[in-house]
C-alpha cells in the first residue's frame, strides 16, 4: 500500500509566501503614509508662505486690519489668489472702466449696487464714461434688490467687483489694473436708527473703509479726484434754516451723522497732507425707483398696500416732521456735476505737490414736505387709505426738520432740482408695482386716469 503524499513542505511554503505578502503590504502602507504626511506638510508650508507674502501685517498690532484677514484671504482665493481672478477677470475690469467718448472719465463707483450708486453708474455709462463698480452686497436690506440692480447694470456693460472697502489687497489690485481718473465713493453703512443696533458696522464702513480707500488713492499715480457722499444728517441739532454749508455741524444727533462728519474731517486731512482733490456731497432724503426699503416712502408704500398700520412722527412740541425729499434724478445730476468740475489731485507717490481742491455741497430739493403730506400723496397714488398711527418722535437719532440751501451747488455746477414730490412718487409707485408684480387696484386706478381725456375729472 502506497504511503500518503508529504504536504508539510507545501504548507510551509504557503505560510512563508503569506508572511512575505504581509510584510510587503506593511512596508507599502508605511511608505504611503510617510509620502502622504510629507505632501500634506509641503502643501501647508506653501499656503503659509503665500499667506505671509500677501498679508505680511496680519500678525502685527494693527487690530483694524486683522478683523478682515480671513475675509481677505478667502477673497483672494475667490479671485484666483493674488491675481484676483486672472486674465478673464482683468479683461472684464478693463472693459467696464474704459471710456467711450473723447476725454471721458474712468470712474470707480463704490456702492455701485446701491440706490444712488446704480443710478449714477448708469448715467455715467450712458454718456460714454468708463465705470467700474465695487460693492460688498451686504444684507442691511434685501440683497436680492442689489442683485437685481447688478443685473441691470451688467446689461449695460457695467461690471461690479464683489468686495469690501476694507480689503486693501483688492483695492490695490484694482488700481494696478486701471488708472482711474475719478472715484465716486457712495459705499456706506446707511440709516440713522440701525446705528443703535449695530454701531460697529458704521465705524467699519464709514470711517475705516473710507480711510482705506483714501490710502490707496493717495498712493496711486496719477491720483484720482474723489467725489463722495456725506449726508444732511451732519447738521444734527442745527436750528438755522435753510441748512447752509456755512452752518455749524458739530452737534450730530446720531452715530451715523457722527461718522459722516468724521468723514468730512478725514477728507480735509488727506487733502491737506497728500493733495487729494475731494468733494463731499450732503444728500437730503433721496427717493425714487430702485430705492432703499429702509426709507419711509418705501416701507409706507409696502405697509399701505398690505393694510398694515404706519407710524407717523410728530415732534415733542406737537409739530409735523418734515423732510427735504430729493428725487434720484436730481441727485444724479448733482453727482455728475461735481465730477465734471472736480479738479485733478496734486499729489504724486503719496506726496503733496501743490494745494488741492476741497469742496462740500448740499444736494437737496429746497422744498421741505411734512411726512403727513407724503402719506397723502401715496394714498392717492395707491388708491388706498393708510392706517395712520401718530406718535411722538422717539430719541433714536432722527431730526425733526431738514431744508437744503443749494445756492453754492447751483453757482459752481448749475445744480437745480426740478422734480416735485408728487411727480417723483408717481414714478416710484409705477416702478414699485412693476418690480414686485402687484396686480391690484393701483394698476386699475392708473389705467382709469390714463384713459381719461384732459377735461375729465378723476
Amino acid at each position: 500500500m502506497a504511503s500518503p503524499p508529504d504536504t508539510s513542505k507545501t504548507l510551509k511554503l504557503e505560510r512563508y509566501n503569506s508572511y512575505i505578502r504581509k510584510v510587503n503590504s506593511t512596508k507599502l502602507l508605511n511608505a504611503s503614509s510617510k509620502l502622504l504626511f510629507r505632501a500634506t506638510l509641503l502643501v501647508a508650508l506653501i499656503l503659509v508662505f503665500i499667506f505671509t507674502i500677501n498679508y505680511p501685517d496680519s500678525g502685527g498690532g494693527n487690530g483694524g486690519n486683522n478683523l478682515h484677514t480671513h475675509r481677505n484671504f478667502l477673497s483672494s482665493a475667490f479671485y484666483g489668489g493674488s491675481d484676483h481672478g486672472g486674465a478673464a477677470w482683468e479683461k472684464q475690469v478693463r472693459h467696464s472702466s474704459t471710456p467711450h467718448r473723447p476725454n471721458g472719465m474712468s470712474v470707480l463707483v463704490t456702492g455701485a449696487a446701491g440706490f444712488v450708486g446704480s443710478h449714477c453708474s448708469m448715467a455715467l455709462k450712458k454718456r460714454g464714461d468708463g465705470v467700474l463698480g465695487l460693492d460688498n452686497f451686504n444684507n442691511y436690506y434685501d440683497p436680492s434688490l442689489k442683485r437685481a440692480r447688478q443685473s441691470l447694470l451688467l446689461k449695460h456693460q457695467i461690471f461690479i467687483v464683489e468686495g469690501d472697502l476694507n480689503d486693501a489687497a483688492l483695492l490695490a489690485k484694482l488700481f494696478d489694473v486701471v488708472p482711474f481718473t475719478h472715484i465716486l465713493h457712495l459705499a456706506a453703512q446707511a440709516g440713522v436708527r440701525y446705528a443703535m443696533k449695530n454701531p460697529q458696522s458704521y465705524i467699519s464702513s464709514n470711517i475705516a473703509g473710507f480711510v482705506n480707500l483714501l490710502e490707496v488713492a493717495k498712493a496711486a499715480d496719477p491720483q484720482p479726484a474723489i467725489v463722495w457722499a456725506s449726508s444732511s444728517s451732519v447738521y444734527g441739532l442745527n436750528t438755522e434754516n435753510p441748512f447752509s454749508e456755512l452752518h455749524r455741524t458739530d452737534q450730530p444727533a446720531s452715530l451715523y451723522a457722527a461718522t459722516k462728519k468724521a468723514g468730512e474731517e478725514i477728507a480735509h486731512t488727506y487733502n491737506h497732507i497728500y493733495g487729494l482733490s475731494l468733494t463731499g456731497l450732503r444728500f437730503f432724503t433721496v427717493y425714487g425707483p430702485w430705492g432703499r426699503p429702509d426709507m419711509a416712502y418705501f416701507f409706507f408704500t409696502k405697509d399701505i398696500l398690505q393694510g398694515k398700520q404706519i407710524d407717523i412722527y410728530k415732534t415733542h412740541d406737537a409739530k409735523e416732521v418734515a423732510r427735504d425729499f430729493t428725487y434720484i434724478d436730481d441727485i444724479v445730476k448733482g453727482c455728475l456735476g461735481a465730477l465734471d468740475t472736480a479738479e485733478k489731485s496734486t499729489g504724486s507717490g503719496g506726496k503733496k505737490k501743490a494745494p488741492a481742491q476741497l469742496r462740500i455741497y448740499n444736494l437737496g430739493n429746497t422744498s421741505p414736505v411734512p411726512v403727513g403730506k407724503l402719506v397723502s400723496v401715496l394714498e392717492n397714488l395707491l388708491n388706498t387709505k393708510a392706517k395712520k398711527h401718530i406718535i411722538t418722535m422717539p430719541r433714536n437719532g432722527d431730526v425733526p426738520f431738514t431744508h437744503a440751501n443749494v445756492s453754492l451747488a447751483f453757482k459752481d455746477f448749475g445744480y437745480k432740482p426740478s422734480t416735485d414730490l408728487p411727480t417723483g412718487l408717481r414714478k416710484f409707485v409705477k416702478w414699485y408695482v412693476g418690480y414686485y408684480g402687484i396686480q391690484s387696484r393701483v394698476k386699475k386706478e392708473n389705467e382709469k386716469n390714463n384713459n381719461q381725456s384732459p377735461g375729465e375729472s378723476a
